[in-house]
C-alpha cells in the first residue's frame, strides 16, 4: 500500500460544500470507495457527500456520514432520458461539485452535463495504459501501481481538497448473524465473474474438505445459480459447513465477516468486503495481479497466493480465456497451500 505524507488544509481556498461521488458498480469497486470517503469525512466533516450508487450497496458505507442517491439503471435512470433524470435528481440535492469515481459512459454523460452547467467536476484516472503495460509481463516482484482507493482520493484532491490516504480499517465489534462463536471460523469465497479468477471446481471441493477438517466452522460466500448449488452441496456433505446464499443480506454478510478469523477469497468482492471490517484475508490470484492496484485495501501482502508465471497477468480484469487452455496459474495454488496460509495468517493475526 502507498504511504502518504501529512498534508494540511488550505484555509483560504474556496472548496465545494457538497460533493456528489458517482460510482454505480462493480461491487468491489464500490467497496473501495468507502475507504476513501471514511478518510475524506474525517478530514472534512463539514463537507456534505452524496454517494450516487445502487441501493444494494448502501451497507458498504455504514458508519460513514454520507447521503445517497440510488441509481436505477434498469428503470428510472435507464437510457439517455434516464441519465438526464439522474442529472436532475443529483442537481436537486444542491450539490456544487461532481466526483466521477467511475469513468464509464453513464457517469461521463452525467458529469459533462454538470460541467456544461458550470459545476466543478473531477474524474478518475484509472491508469489504463500503465496497467496494460503490465499484461503478459511477470510483475510478481515489481512495484505495485497506485491503488484504486488512492485513485479515488485523487479525484477529491482535484476538487481542491487535501487529505491523507486512508489508514486501513480497524476492527470494531459487530453482531454475529450466526450466533455465538466457538472455535475457529473461516470464510471461503472461491468464485468471481470470470473463469480466470474462479478457483477450479475439483480443487475447491478439496479445499472445502480440508477446511472442514481443520476449522470449527466454514462459511461459503457465493452468488446465486451454480455457485449457490455448489455451496449447498458442500453444506449437505459437511456438518460444519454453511452455505450463506439466501441466509444473510449484504449487511449481514459484512457482520459475519467481521467475526471470522480469516477469509479465503479470489480477486473478487469478498476480499474487499473483508478489508472493510479488518478481517485477515488469504487472496488467491490467477489471471489478474495484485500489483495492478486491486489488492484489498489494508490487506496484508503476506496473505497473497499467486504463481510465478511469465504469462501473468494475462489481462487487467481477468475476462480473457486462458491462452494455454488450462488456467495453470490457478491450478498451481493447491488447496493444501491455501489452508496452510490460512493457519499462518491466523497465527500472525494479520
Amino acid at each position: 500500500m502507498e504511504t502518504n505524507s501529512k498534508e494540511t488544509k488550505s484555509p483560504n481556498r474556496k472548496l465545494p460544500r457538497h460533493v456528489a461521488a458517482i460510482r454505480l458498480s462493480a461491487m468491489g469497486d464500490v467497496v473501495m470507495l468507502a475507504h476513501t470517503l471514511r478518510a475524506f469525512k474525517a478530514a472534512y466533516p463539514e463537507v456534505k457527500v452524496t454517494v450516487v450508487t445502487r441501493e444494494r450497496f448502501r451497507s458498504f458505507f455504514d458508519g460513514i456520514d454520507v447521503d445517497f442517491i440510488f441509481a436505477d439503471t434498469k428503470g428510472r435512470h435507464h437510457g439517455p432520458a434516464g441519465l438526464w433524470q439522474l442529472y436532475r435528481d443529483i442537481g436537486r440535492r444542491n450539490v456544487d461539485a461532481i466526483a466521477d469515481m467511475h469513468g464509464v459512459l453513464r457517469s461521463v454523460v452525467v458529469r459533462n452535463l454538470f460541467r456544461l452547467s458550470g459545476y466543478k467536476c473531477a474524474k478518475i484516472n484509472k491508469g489504463r495504459v500503465e496497467k496494460w503495460f503490465r499484461v503478459g509481463y511477470n510483475s510478481r516482484n515489481s512495484v505495485p501501481l497506485k491503488h484504486t482507493v488512492v485513485r479515488y482520493c485523487d479525484v477529491l484532491r482535484r476538487l481542491g481538497f487535501e487529505f491523507d490516504n486512508p489508514a486501513p480499517a480497524v476492527k470494531i465489534a459487530r453482531p454475529n448473524p450466526m450466533g455465538e462463536k466457538r472455535g475457529t471460523w473461516v470464510g471461503f469465497a472461491p468464485f468471481s465473474a470470470h473463469d480466470g479468477k474462479t478457483y477450479p471446481e475439483d480443487m475447491r471441493i478439496d479445499a472445502v474438505r480440508l477446511m472442514s477438517e481443520r476449522y470449527d466452522r466454514v462459511f461459503i460466500h457465493s452468488g446465486g445459480g451454480a455457485e449457490a448449488e455448489f455451496a449447498a452441496e458442500m453444506e449437505r456433505t459437511y456438518p460444519n459447513v454453511t452455505a450463506l446464499s439466501g441466509k444473510v443480506d449484504m449487511a449481514g454478510e459484512l457482520n459475519l465477516m467481521s467475526n471470522l478469523d480469516c477469509i479465503v477469497s479470489m480477486d473478487s468482492l469478498a476480499m474487499h468486503m473483508a478489508s472493510l471490517v479488518a478481517t485477515p484475508v488469504v487472496s488467491v490470484w490467477g489471471a489478474t495481479h495484485p500489483a495492478l492496484g486491486f489488492l484489498g485495501y489494508g490487506c496484508s501482502p503476506e496473505g497473497v497466493l499467486q504463481a510465478d508465471m511469465p504469462c501473468r497477468p494475462c489481462s487487467v480484469y481477468g475476462e480473457l480465456k486462458c491462452s494455454n487452455g488450462d488456467y495453470r496459474c490457478l491450478r498451481a495454488i493447491t488447496p493444501r497451500m491455501i489452508v496452510d496460509k490460512v493457519d499462518e495468517m491466523i497465527a500472525k493475526g494479520k
